[in-house]
């Protein structure tokens, strides 16, 4: 049976390509551009895995920055924020903000990502954009934690993410 997640933009419904991931199901190997242009991939720890629009956003821009200082209590887990904005526009962003504690990743050469995760954003005005979730798998590749924000312009569920890296 395929899932498929649900958000809107502004209240209107946008579609999305993929199936939904829930906890259990073993979570889309990857290999996405970082802001030096390597390639990175996830395994072997903990990592929060958090989808958003564009970093260039109010609401992208306060979740990666909470993230950014909440990893501090977390030594044991990677946080990656995905997008589609370019590895140069994460760069500059980055040392604008002062974000240090996670990595910021771009999915602009493959849309498979967005796919495999159930976020990638079909039609509209955010086209081939990334949907607003949050994933946390653990280090043995399975999903512990998924959420698909109802709203994109809407914060994830910080405390519960938290909750699931920690445990």
């Amino acid at each position: 049976m395929k899932r498929i997640a649900a958000t809107t933009l502004k209240g209107n419904p946008v579609d999305l390509k993929g199936r939904a991931l829930v906890v259990g199901d073993v979570a889309p190997t990857f290999s996405l551009q970082a802001n030096d242009l390597s390639e990175v991939a996830f395994g072997g720890k903990t990592t929060i895995i958090a989808t958003v629009p564009s970093l260039d956003t109010s609401v992208c821009a306060l979740e990666t920055k909470k993230f950014n200082d909440e990893v501090k209590n977390l030594p044991n887990v990677d946080v990656f924020v995905v997008s589609m904005d370019l590895p140069f526009g994460n760069k500059r962003w980055c040392a604008s903000e002062g974000v240090e504690n996670l990595k910021t990743l771009s999915a602009h050469r493959c849309t498979d990502f967005g796919a495999d995760y159930g976020v990638l954003i079909s039609g509209g005005p955010l086209d081939r954009c990334l949907a607003r979730a949050v994933f946390v798998v653990g280090a043995d590749g399975k999903v512990k934690y998924a959420e698909y924000c109802k709203e994109i312009a809407d914060h994830p569920n910080y405390e519960a993410v938290l909750a699931a890296a920690k445990g």
